[in-house]
Parts: structure tokens; sequence; C-alpha cells
């Protein structure tokens, strides 16, 4: 289920933050940004997760621009996940996100706010 964000419409950070919202998103988001995965491999790096929450999750976020599912027709049939471009930049834009949490949380050692 698509998580709502309740920032008005012309605000692009609620746009974001719905594609990424709920439990998996980031986590998947993170582990597809440095290549194409199988399903299986996808799983084994998300422990926790369930195989139908993983399928909806990719479902929602292919059909929101930022996954890429590729069908190759070979002896058995093989899948791959990818980032597309859309996704690629919003992975980018999370990872700012990202660290400022790291810094607001006092972990990193970087400063929260420029002074």
């Amino acid at each position: 289920m698509p998580v709502r964000i309740n920032l008005p419409d012309e605000c692009g950070l609620g746009q974001a933050l719905s594609v990424i919202g709920g439990r998996w998103k980031s986590a998947i988001l993170w582990e597809l940004h440095e290549r194409a995965l199988r399903f299986g491999e996808l799983r084994r790096r998300l422990p926790g997760i369930s195989e139908k929450v993983l399928y909806e999750q990719l479902r929602e976020m292919e059909r929101d621009g930022v996954v890429r599912r590729e069908a190759f027709a070979e002896a058995v049939l093989r899948v791959e996940y990818s980032l597309t471009p859309a996704g690629t930049a919003l992975n980018d834009a999370a990872h700012v996100l990202s660290l400022w949490g790291l810094a607001h949380s006092g972990r990193s050692g970087l400063p929260v706010a420029a002074e």
C-alpha cells in the first residue's frame, strides 16, 4: 500500500517521500544503486522481507518510474531489477537526506546545519 504524505501538491518533498515511504522502499533503492539484481539476490540482501512484500514494493516502484524490471527469455526465465535514471536521482537525494540524519543524530561528526 502506498504511503500517503500530507503535504501540498506543489511540494516536491511530499512526492519524493511518497515514492520511498514505507518500511522497505528506501532499502530496495539502496540495494539497487550499484547494479541490477535478480529477485532472489535482492531478497537475500533484505533479511526479514517476504517474497510477497518484495514483489509488491518492486511493482509499486516500477509504477512510480524508479525501478526497471527486465525479463530475459532464456531456458530459465531470468528477471533483473535496476534503477531508472529517476531512481538514481532519487537515490542521490536520499543519500543526502541520510547524511543529514546521521549528522542530526550526532553519529557522523558532520555539522547539522551550515553556519
